[in-house]
């Protein structure tokens, strides 16, 4: 019984870094990026101090 109480913490974080790692892929993306992305240049702007919707590029 000792090789189970052995196994069983890295089989632990093994399992919830997979559920994780699946949340964060499953989160990128999807209806809600442009909204972020938006969200984030606007605090980038208001970090630099320049007007927010304005773009280098």
């Amino acid at each position: 019984m000792d090789y189970v109480s052995a196994l069983l913490p890295p089989v632990v974080m093994a399992v919830f870094f997979i559920g994780v790692i699946r949340v964060i892929v499953k989160t990128q993306g999807g209806a809600n990026k442009t909204k972020e992305d938006a969200a984030v240049d606007a605090a980038l702007a208001r970090a630099d101090g320049a007007p927010a919707g304005k773009t280098d590029a």
